[in-house]
């Protein structure tokens, strides 16, 4: 396959970006996308060239890190994230616009890399549990019914990735948000934080400068792991229910 990529090019987070194009041939349509951009700086490497910096690290679907937007979609026309997208959902001769994730709470460090410490600093405010110290309990001493560990396990599935901030019109993170605060608040080892987790988290996700939430669906739509949308409305009862217990 040959290709032309328009890559994002931002020398630091100061500097002015503006799109690059690149011929690349030889790509097999076995390839991952990031083996697109591999092979893109293997070859920019070779001409003295300034690679292109993007984030990666497991290459299996499961850490996030490989985030960007791939002709106005993020991660790519399929629902998965950008590692695990492969060449042959695109076309010999295609054009192809890669660009960073594109929101006020995730500036641009340089080309494709973004900072997402924003959403650190949401999980640091209190996406955990207080578990004493010692050994480990055992597994059947807190017993969880079926429904609330499989409604558990479905928002745990959530890797971080910014795929709903990114797809948001309104670069809203309520879809991360909401994940991190069902997936702990529903379960017994969740609830001596209940309130104050959702109320510590909403409150830092509002002050890193992510939007509000409209409900238009996208950020559902884009997120690799199929985070449903009614995870927002759950948590903002979670929320409405702290907030009513804290006046009382």
């Amino acid at each position: 396959m040959k290709l032309t990529l328009r890559v994002w090019r931002q020398r630091n987070p100061k500097a002015p970006g503006a799109m690059a194009t690149y011929e690349v041939d030889g790509i097999s349509r076995d390839m991952s996308f990031l083996e697109l951009l591999d092979t893109l700086n293997e070859e920019l490497i070779l001409k003295g060239d300034d690679p292109v910096a993007f984030d990666h690290d497991c290459r299996e679907g499961i850490c996030g890190a490989c985030s960007l937007v791939i002709n106005g979609d993020a991660h790519g026309p399929e629902r998965t994230t950008t590692c695990q997208l492969h060449m042959r959902s695109f076309k010999d001769g295609d054009t192809i616009d890669v660009e960073p994730w594109r929101a006020a709470a995730f500036p641009v460090v340089k080309d494709l890399v973004v900072d997402r410490s924003a959403f650190d600093r949401i999980i640091q405010a209190g996406g955990y549990i207080s578990v004493p110290t010692g050994s480990a309990p055992e597994a059947h001493a807190t017993p969880v019914p079926k429904p609330d560990a499989d409604y558990a396990f479905e928002h745990a599935e959530c890797i971080g990735c910014g795929a709903c901030v990114a797809a948001c019109p309104n670069g809203s993170a309520m879809l991360f948000t909401s994940a991190k605060i069902n997936h702990l608040n529903v379960l017994p080892q969740g609830a001596p934080e209940r309130e104050t987790r959702v109320l510590d988290m909403v409150a830092t996700m509002d002050d890193e400068g992510f939007g509000g939430c409209t409900l238009t669906g996208a950020c559902a739509t884009a997120c690799p792991k199929g985070i449903p949308l009614p995870s927002i409305a759950a948590m903002n009862k979670e929320w409405l229910r702290a907030t009513r217990k804290v006046r009382r």
